[in-house]
């Protein structure tokens, strides 16, 4: 394996988490439009054919994020071919390639389901809710994977879990909440779509009716969620960086997790004042990944196999 070889692997693999990213708004455009049924309930055909004639916008909207996800899986494809090609056997990135490719067929398998047993437009029953929690979840650690194997593919070093000791649980503790955050998220943004509220205040009484819909009794809970788990990622990156001889690695990555926890909290205040627009949700979806992808290689770079 060369220099050139690992360099060109980073890459692309950076391509392929920003295709992926772009995919992943695009699939909430879908949500946000309601256009999950454009296809109707035929997978992977499109309303039973492959290219529909006079097709609604719907279908549009629908239709080309099919086409761009099986893009971003022939990406996912392309970096496990080269990820095995330029390095050895058992290597930290050829194992995060993979994985990535294992989760992206299950990402197709999740939104075949949604389509299949109808989980999209108004459906606002518990088996969508669940779903879409199931189908945030798979895309959170697959875009760790992707991730990781493009920051080990530029030369960062091999994770070892004792690097930081009893600290360990801090950094997994705010990952699991990041995640409990993002699918607080889903029900909120799912209930904004199918229970669109009128005004700042009609949304409050909605969530606060005992008589409402189940997730917009359960959509009050994400800005609570989101400015404690916040906080908390904040707390331990300030405090991880002294965990160990300072990195600039972890110093840059500390700072980048404070940065996007202010601008989500700030774009999630706006967007509840807004009453939820869909250019909105889609920045504070993208900077909610951003900000997961961050604290996965900050966290990486904290468990660095380096000198204590």
């Amino acid at each position: 394996m060369t220099s050139i070889a690992s360099a060109r692997v980073a890459r692309f693999g950076w391509i392929t988490v920003a295709i992926n990213l772009a995919v992943i708004v695009w699939g909430a455009f879908v949500r946000a439009t309601g256009s999950g049924a454009g296809c109707g309930n035929h997978w992977p055909l499109c309303n039973g054919t492959v290219v529909p004639r006079s097709p609604a916008t719907e279908t549009l909207i629908e239709l080309t994020h099919r086409v761009t996800s099986g893009l971003a899986l022939l990406a996912v494809c392309w970096l496990v071919f080269i990820a095995v090609r330029d390095f050895p056997r058992f290597h930290r990135v050829r194992i995060a390639a993979w994985v990535s490719f294992a989760l992206i067929i299950v990402e197709a398998l999740l939104g075949a389901g949604l389509v299949k047993f109808e989980l999209v437009a108004d459906n606002a029953s518990v088996a969508r809710s669940v779903t879409l929690a199931a189908h945030l979840v798979n895309t959170q650690f697959m875009i760790a994977a992707m991730a990781l194997t493009a920051w080990w593919a530029g030369g960062r070093p091999a994770v070892r879990l004792g690097a930081v000791g009893a600290n360990l649980g801090w950094l997994v503790g705010v990952g699991l909440a990041l995640m409990l955050v993002a699918i607080t998220g889903v029900v909120a943004s799912l209930g904004n779509t199918l229970f669109p509220a009128e005004s700042l205040r009609d949304g409050i009484l909605q969530d606060l009716d005992p008589a409402s819909h189940v997730l917009l009794r359960l959509r009050v809970l994400h800005p609570f969620f989101a400015i404690g788990t916040g906080l908390l990622a904040m707390f331990v990156a300030t405090r991880a960086v002294h965990w160990r001889e300072p990195d600039e690695s972890v110093v840059v990555s500390a700072r980048i997790v404070m940065l996007f926890v202010a601008t989500q909290w700030v774009l999630g205040a706006a967007t509840l004042l807004m009453l939820a627009p869909i250019p909105m949700q889609l920045v504070h979806l993208l900077t909610a990944d951003l900000l997961w992808m961050t604290w996965i290689l900050f966290s990486a770079a904290v468990f660095a196999d380096r000198p204590a």
